[in-house]
């Protein structure tokens, strides 16, 4: 049996898309949800392209690079997506699930560092400062947004990413902050490799859901652009 077989929970692969129409699509199936709608993840890559939190400080982004800026609705500040980083948005009900945010935070935490650890990477967490590190550099980031008891963002772990954009930035706000990905300790898995195990462990350690209903997920399924 796979690592968290059997919770009934939609895992949808996009490959790469674009992100503003990711983040509009997260909103309406957030909007749109009801008692009976089924929790999904969404496995994906973006192209480039920077995003600020709701309480993002422009100056965090220290220079034009041509890079697109969007300012989103989930806290922290700025970061960097693209490709060669695997992204997951957990589209959860919380209640249904018994998770507050700060556990399911954790848990976000938790299913990266386990999946870094498969690969033999000791990664932690950092006080004060959401998201996981390794030797002080931050590999992984986070970011949530909860509306009417339901989760939308998620985590993004540097694979074999492009770090130049980094340089632009204050990662999440942090002045020098280093960032690292997984190549650079000589892991060569792609984003697939990596993604299919980070969400074997998110499907483990989520806790299974109270009165969800019975569905048929269909892993593989992509959202149109505008709504999923």
């Amino acid at each position: 049996m796979e690592l968290g077989e059997g919770l009934p929970l939609v895992v949808r692969h996009m490959g790469r898309v674009d992100y503003e129409p990711t983040w509009q699509a997260m909103r309406a199936f957030t909007d749109a949800r009801t008692a009976d709608t089924p929790d999904e993840l969404w496995v994906l890559e973006h192209p480039p392209v920077f995003t600020l939190g709701q309480a993002g400080k422009p100056e965090h982004l220290l220079r034009e690079t041509g890079i697109p800026l969007v300012k989103i609705d989930r806290g922290g500040q700025i970061t960097y997506h693209g490709p060669g980083q695997i992204v997951v948005y957990l589209l959860l009900d919380l209640h249904r699930r018994h998770l507050k945010v700060r556990e399911l935070v954790n848990l976000m935490e938790q299913s990266i560092i386990d999946c870094l650890a498969d690969y033999g990477l000791t990664a932690e967490r950092k006080d004060g400062a959401p998201g996981v590190y390794i030797g002080g550099a931050k590999i992984a980031a986070l970011g949530l947004r909860v509306r009417n008891g339901c989760s939308y963002h998620g985590l993004a772990l540097n694979v074999d990413a492009d770090l130049a954009p980094f340089t632009a930035i204050n990662p999440c706000g942090y002045e020098g902050l280093q960032t690292i990905r997984m190549k650079d300790f000589g892991i060569t898995d792609g984003v697939a490799e990596v993604g299919d195990r980070l969400v074997a462990h998110l499907r483990r350690l989520l806790p299974v859901p109270q009165n969800e209903p019975t569905v048929s997920p269909t892993p593989d399924a992509t959202p149109a652009p505008d709504r999923p």
